[in-house]
């Protein structure tokens, strides 16, 4: 637990480094994260908060003019219409600062992304079997 203690300490550090609305924007997005997989890790990973259950779940950093949202290819796919309307790539998207979360959406995309990953470990200890 304590090297769990240890990491949300990072990832505070890290949302400290923004500017107050930025902050806020980040520990919404942090709590809709944390509610919608309740038994993933929090961690820094590629100098940005992480959330892994099984893998990796979810990536965000903040930018000067977005904040972007890495939910793996998978994720991205999975959401694609619902996301046309944001910039991104293959495995992310950006939600600008001058507009609301999505947050039900973030919340949907995590909730498929801890499902994907709890399915992909279940499948890996069977066949180990």
């Amino acid at each position: 637990m304590a090297e769990s203690n240890h990491y949300s300490v990072l990832v505070d550090e890290y949302i400290s480094e923004f500017a107050p609305d930025v902050q806020v924007r980040l520990q919404a997005l942090r709590q809709i994260i944390r509610e919608a997989a309740p038994n993933a890790e929090e961690k820094i990973s590629y100098q940005m908060p992480t959330y892994a259950q099984h893998g990796n779940l979810v990536h965000f950093a903040a930018y000067q003019h977005h904040i972007g949202f890495y939910p793996a290819p998978r994720g991205i796919q999975a959401f694609k219409e619902e996301l046309s309307k944001y910039k991104g790539g293959k495995g992310s998207v950006q939600f600008p600062l001058d507009q609301p979360l999505p947050e039900d959406l973030i919340r949907r995309i995590v909730a498929f992304r801890v499902k994907e990953n709890v399915e992909k470990a279940r499948e890996e200890k069977k066949q180990k079997k």
